[in-house]
């Protein structure tokens, strides 16, 4: 996290020009409504941790045309759950001024070292993806990602050592998915194909249980880009939207079943400027709310309604308070199960896409709050609409599921355990 050619470190202030107009930073008035909102304050209780202090930085550098370490310390440290705009009464666009923030970082400095550029990169390749992916799993097997936990309780190593230690069980082979018609499309993605492919196999089975048939997207609609979009690297996710909307023509509905992808897909029209990515994203739909105006035409699937599993939500943040669109998850559940809300409002869970494995310590801290409000609930399956909250869950020991997995398995005749 530095300027190009100088660590920050030995540098005090370097320039940076930040794209966001003096309108826009003005749109905050301090009221500290976001505050109870933002997981990052809770849990140090720092000012520049909260989304009224971070924009107060943004503000002082855009004046300035300069910024220093605490500047890119405290901006990197935002998970960017937007729990802040759903809580904000001036309706402030936090979300998108923190984008255009790291991405003035990552293009005017090296706050994303190279390395890191290329992982992201590989993201929008498949077929490397799948190796690597591949690679990792056996790794795991062979007890040489373990070796790595233990080394990281070895000071240098210690981040290194949480990264590992909280990555699931990767999957060395999975059997491919296949198309069984056109009424809609299911995006499949990067992370959660190469790693969660089952999952996508229980959505594929619910949507088709309603009588619609699912068409799969070819290789170049591999990625969504909303991982680089976190990262600051918006440019690659410019170049990965193209790709996902000439991957996937015609006007049938974008059903998608991790709650970041559906985010930042919905933003196309936002993030591209065009006529066209507008109308790409007025297609796109949290496959919930596209099951939700059709849950009538499920099947009751088995047990009796006297002996329903009771069932606790957990919302990922990009469905709750950017897509909002957290209350289909609760229709289609309540079809088949009782609905158990949690008592925290909402807050983040802490996992953030890549936030967890860049700042496990924080990660883990904000996880606990959540693990708290999921216990006092008493039930023993969480259902959670994005895979990044449910690995970084079912890290803590709890038995979190995607809703649909639930829903496709009481459909097949089982139920929750």
């Amino acid at each position: 996290m530095s300027p190009v050619g100088e660590p920050l470190s030995t540098a005090s202030t370097f320039p940076l020009q930040l794209d966001i107009d003096s309108d826009t930073l003005a749109s905050c008035v301090a009221c500290g409504m976001c505050l109870p909102h933002c997981p990052t304050y809770r849990v140090t209780g720092e000012e520049s941790a909260s989304p009224r202090g971070r924009i107060a930085m943004m503000r002082d550098a855009a004046e300035r045309g300069e910024a220093d370490a605490a500047f890119v310390e405290f901006m990197d440290a935002c998970i960017q759950c937007r729990g802040c705009e759903t809580a904000c009464p001036a309706g402030v666009h936090y979300g998108h001024m923190m984008e255009a923030t790291r991405e003035a970082l990552a293009s005017q400095t090296n706050y994303q070292p190279r390395l890191r550029r290329l992982a992201y990169r590989a993201l929008g390749m498949p077929r490397l993806l799948g190796f690597g992916s591949r690679l990792l799993g056996l790794s795991q097997r062979l007890g040489l990602v373990r070796l790595l936990s233990l080394l990281g309780r070895v000071r240098p190593f210690r981040q290194l050592g949480a990264m590992t230690a909280s990555l699931p069980r990767v999957p060395v082979r999975q059997a491919p998915l296949t198309a069984s018609g056109d009424d809609v499309w299911l995006f499949t993605g990067c992370v959660m194909d190469a790693w969660m492919r089952d999952t996508h196999r229980a959505v594929q089975a619910v949507i088709e249980a309603t009588g619609a048939g699912v068409a799969l997207p070819p290789a170049g609609a591999a990625c969504c880009g909303s991982l680089h979009l976190h990262a600051g690297l918006a440019s690659d996710t410019r170049r990965l939207a193209q790709k996902v909307m000439a991957a996937l023509p015609g006007e049938a509905p974008i059903l998608i079943d991790s709650a970041g992808c559906g985010a930042t897909m919905k933003e196309y029209g936002h993030l591209l400027g065009t006529e066209e990515a507008r109308q790409f994203a007025g297609r796109v739909q949290d496959v919930h709310e596209w099951l939700a105006a059709r849950v009538d035409d499920l099947p009751e699937g088995a047990g009796s309604r006297a002996q329903r599993p009771r069932i606790a939500v957990q919302d990922p943040c990009h469905l709750r308070h950017v897509q909002q669109a957290h209350l289909p998850v609760r229709t289609v559940l309540s079809r088949f199960f009782d609905v158990v809300e949690l008592d925290d409002d909402g807050l983040c869970c802490g996992a953030g896409g890549a936030y967890s494995q860049q700042h496990p310590e924080v990660a883990g801290a904000v996880r606990e709050r959540k693990v708290a409000a999921i216990e006092r609930t008493g039930a023993s399956v969480i259902a959670s609409a994005n895979p990044g909250c449910t690995l970084h869950l079912q890290a803590a020991g709890l038995d979190v599921r995607y809703p649909l997995e639930i829903v496709a398995e009481h459909l097949d005749g089982g139920a929750p355990a």
